[in-house]
């Protein structure tokens, strides 16, 4: 696997101009190649830096490429009958393909850890693992969406995600590609209605 040696910090403009315009992808929209395994090391090891209070790594990693979407796919069609016995076959077949909307899916998992640390906070973490996960992909040039749709929380799925304790959660599937058009920007919050500077309590 590649590792990166973290250098001291400086002040990166390019960065700064890339956050601002950051924008996820839609998945109809994400098209071949997708990060091969030497990015997609880079991107996960990235994805893994993330404020971690008592450095419980509370979150992990399942990638699906190549034909392990397409056997996913038939856990999900499975998780979906059975819980919807008279689908048709044409929405099982829909189902079946959903990991092969892109070429690379990532599942980040939550795994609240026991202890001294809230667990709201490792679940935190393991949202920020997500978002790191998508800058990362993003600016190696590739696009990104988080979902987590139905299957997040069957348990079907979970079990074949591993996830063994109802503290377990999906916190997202990553979709990853090449993007086949330029994303379009979407209304964001005037900062002036998020943000207020603390003054004191009022009587």
């Amino acid at each position: 696997m590649t590792t990166i040696t973290p250098q001291p910090a400086t002040v990166q403009p390019d960065a700064i101009e890339f956050l601002l315009r950051r924008r996820s992808c839609k998945i109809k929209t994400l098209a071949a190649p997708g990060p091969d395994d030497q990015q997609l090391a880079i991107i996960l090891q990235i994805a893994a830096r993330v404020p971690d209070h008592g450095k419980l790594a509370p979150w992990s990693f399942v990638t699906f490429t190549g034909n392990a979407r397409a056997d996913f796919g038939k856990i999900l069609a499975q998780a979906w009958k059975q819980d919807n016995p008279d689908a048709e076959p044409a929405k099982l077949d829909l189902e079946s393909e959903r990991f092969l909307r892109a070429p690379v899916v990532v599942a980040v998992l939550s795994h609240v850890r026991e202890g001294k640390i809230p667990a709201w906070e490792q679940i935190l973490s393991a949202g920020a693992a997500c978002q790191n996960l998508i800058l990362a992909a993003t600016m190696m040039g590739f696009g990104a969406q988080w979902v987590t749709e139905w299957y997040a929380t069957n348990n079907t799925v979970r079990t074949a995600l591993g996830l063994k304790t109802d503290q377990d959660q999906v916190a997202g599937f990553i979709y990853l590609g090449t993007p086949s058009e330029t994303p379009e920007e979407r209304p964001r919050p005037e900062m002036d209605t998020i943000v207020t500077q603390w003054t004191g309590v009022k009587s």
